[in-house]
């Protein structure tokens, strides 16, 4: 443990390479399953379509943070913006500020009231929204309206 070691001694530096190793070979298993994530995403599909976050605001809150970077949304991007080019797959970037999760996929009624703290709602149309698949279908249906 490098916490513990004297700083300087011969203990010290080689706690230092042990911490070393131990954290590339986190970074390279999650470069590895990006890659593999990304070239999938690409391979089966004609078109990717995907949100334009600010990520960089985002990772200003505290609470979410850890969970931002380490899910590494910046890398994965840019995995398949250069993956989408080299095999002639459309990248369909969808606005920030289109209400994804917002809208009902059903009616396209927009419920601008709903806080971050609600993951499932009801529309006036009967439509019953887990926020995540709401949003997913939405993007889905706007990036192929583009395309």
């Amino acid at each position: 443990m490098l916490s513990r070691r004297e700083p300087g001694s011969a203990g010290h530096a080689e706690a230092r390479l042990r911490l070393a190793r131990v954290h590339a070979r986190i970074a390279d298993r999650r470069r590895d399953f990006l890659h593999k994530l990304t070239t999938r995403l690409v391979r089966e599909n004609q078109a990717v379509v995907i949100e334009d976050l600010n990520v960089a605001g985002m990772v200003r809150n505290h609470r979410l943070a850890r969970a931002i970077t380490d899910a590494a949304w910046r890398e994965r991007r840019f995995m398949l913006e250069y993956k989408c080019a080299s095999y002639g797959r459309d990248l369909v970037v969808i606005d920030r500020w289109y209400p994804s999760s917002e809208r009902c996929s059903e009616c396209g009624a927009v419920r601008r009231d709903l806080p971050l703290g609600v993951r499932t709602w009801t529309c006036s149309c009967g439509a019953e929204h887990d926020r995540d698949v709401n949003a997913a279908r939405n993007i889905l249906a706007v990036g192929l309206a583009e395309r």
